[in-house]
């Protein structure tokens, strides 16, 4: 069995849905290899970069072995703009490399504009006609020598974004001219969401044999008459141990549960696909960080958890992962105790994501939130005085604001500008499915059969346009918010925004060297 990645998506850390996958069919006595093609792919595009006219990409292509190296680098996170431009370099290239076909390739995205990942019929030319792919030189060498050389019985396709998706059905293309035998399966977060619509009819039948909704263990075992022992095992990233991505070190990915534990959000995907909470013991969690630190020896443990849950922030307060970590979690009481921060700041938290979406009360109980204005804002400082930084996330355009809650949520970011350090700002989408959408006048949002959103009338005339204009005009040129968008690490955002509060601990600490986070700056982890 060959579980493959596809580009494109941040090619920073590893995939953590394919070595959760591969870590239990191994030990269920399968064999399988993971292919992480979004790196190797778009590696194999920097690796022959198109000839270029123009002064920037000329300059971005001699210095490319460098850019690359800065990006592995603990130092180059001290200074943004040096950051910043290794970044914007190095995405240069990629992007002008199938300009001239439409196509628009960056670190972080990949589009088409002829070709829609949300009409099935464009994914299925995209698999028609594969060498009109760009990474179609990459693949076409990858997967035949991987056919040839593994003879699988089953190839697995991780599809988790759209970004993802005209690339994905692009190689199921060309498997299919080269090996039709093989039985050809997708999974992954977008895939799961495409079926987890009510009215999910498969428009790929002849093409994909299996799709899968949800974990794929038990169904992957199952397709080669093995039987699926429910126990919890260990991720296994021994794929991806020598694979250069780009950051400082290995950062380790890693899901202590499914689905969210508050689960009561207005409008939120998860709850309306169903998606249940289903946490990992602590005692598995903490079994799993010791097996995986000791192996992979990770800068960086990434918790891709919807929400940590308060119960295991008490764990790893009080039994250090032994490596800084990051993740999102909801804005609690807990979090505004500062005695409990530090705790987080000595178990080798380095960020938290929050969710804080607005700063008005009666739109966060519309939505649902469970957040208490006053709390998030005394969570905000204790996570300061504590040294975790903030990646705070704003939504505008719920169908409860309008600009005068708008403008709160903006009085809110300048009384909190100091204890700030990052912000992530959206505008609503309303999710096609899940009961919250009934009450509202709705129209398609893309012009697909595979969209997971759609357009609606807001109640109080607060339409898109409107949001927008108010984003870009108002909120974004605040001068006190200006600079905290400024600091927002580019394309990679959040992924990479860690680093620079790691940088500041290794400074801190009066450590002066290069490459891989210093060992003086992990946390000691204790016995458990």
């Amino acid at each position: 069995m060959i579980l493959i990645h596809p580009p494109v998506s941040k090619p920073c850390e590893p995939p953590a849905g394919l070595a959760k996958l591969a870590g239990t069919l191994r030990k269920n006595d399968m064999y399988c290899e993971v292919v992480d093609a979004n790196f190797e792919g778009l590696l194999s595009i920097l690796d022959t970069p198109p000839t270029a006219s123009d002064t920037w990409t000329r300059r971005a292509s001699r210095h490319l072995k460098e850019n690359l190296s800065l990006l592995g680098d603990i130092k180059t996170f001290a200074n943004h703009d040096r950051y910043s431009r290794a970044v914007m370099d190095v995405n240069r290239i990629l992007s002008i490399a199938a300009r001239q076909s439409g196509i628009t390739i960056s670190l972080a995205n990949y589009q088409d504009a002829t070709r829609s990942p949300v009409k099935s019929s464009d994914l299925i030319r995209a698999a028609e006609t594969p060498e009109a792919n760009p990474f179609y030189p990459y693949f076409r060498e990858r997967l035949h020598r991987l056919i040839e050389k593994k003879n699988p019985q089953i190839i697995g396709f991780s599809l988790n974004y759209l970004s993802q998706a005209l690339c994905t059905f692009a190689m199921i293309g060309y498997v299919k001219s080269i090996a039709s035998g093989i039985t050809i399966v997708i999974g992954g977060g977008l895939a799961t969401s495409w079926q987890r619509r009510p009215d999910w009819k498969n428009p790929f039948n002849g093409l994909i044999d299996v799709m899968i909704a949800g974990p794929g263990e038990e169904a992957l075992l199952s397709m080669v008459g093995k039987e699926y022992k429910k126990e919890h095992r260990t991720p296994d990233y021994d794929d991806f141990a020598s694979v250069p991505y780009l950051a400082p070190g290995f950062t380790l990915p890693y899901s202590a549960s499914s689905g969210c534990y508050w689960n009561r959000c207005s409008f939120c995907p998860e709850k309306a696909e169903g998606t249940p909470y289903k946490p990992i013991p602590a005692t598995a969690v903490n079994n799993d960080l010791l097996t995986l630190i000791q192996r992979m020896n990770p800068s960086l443990i990434h918790f891709l958890d919807n929400a940590i849950s308060p119960s295991l922030l008490y764990e790893l307060a009080n039994h250090p992962p032994g490596a800084p970590w990051y993740g999102f979690a909801r804005v609690t009481q807990q979090l505004a105790d500062e005695d409990f921060c530090h705790a987080l700041k000595k178990s080798g938290c380095v960020m938290l994501k929050l969710g804080i979406e607005s700063g008005h009360q009666g739109v966060l109980d519309s939505l649902g939130k469970g957040i208490d204005i006053d709390e998030a804002s005394r969570t905000l400082t204790a996570l300061k005085v504590a040294g975790i930084d903030t990646y705070v996330y704003l939504l505008f355009g719920t169908p409860a604001e309008t600009e005068t809650e708008a403008l709160q949520t903006l009085e809110f970011t300048v009384r909190h500008r100091d204890v700030i350090d990052f912000l992530n700002i959206a505008i609503f989408n309303l999710p096609a499915c899940g009961s919250d959408a009934e009450v509202l006048r709705t129209r398609d949002f893309y012009d697909g059969d595979l969209f997971l959103y759609r357009n609606f009338d807001h109640p109080r005339g607060w339409n898109r346009h409107k949001v927008r204009r108010f984003v870009e005009r108002t909120f974004k040129k605040n001068p006190a918010v200006a600079p905290i968008i400024r600091n927002d690490p580019p394309l990679f955002t959040s992924n990479h925004a860690p680093y620079f509060s790691l940088w500041r601990g290794q400074q801190d600490a009066g450590i002066q060297k290069s490459g891989r986070i210093s060992q003086e700056c992990q946390p000691k982890r204790e016995k458990l």
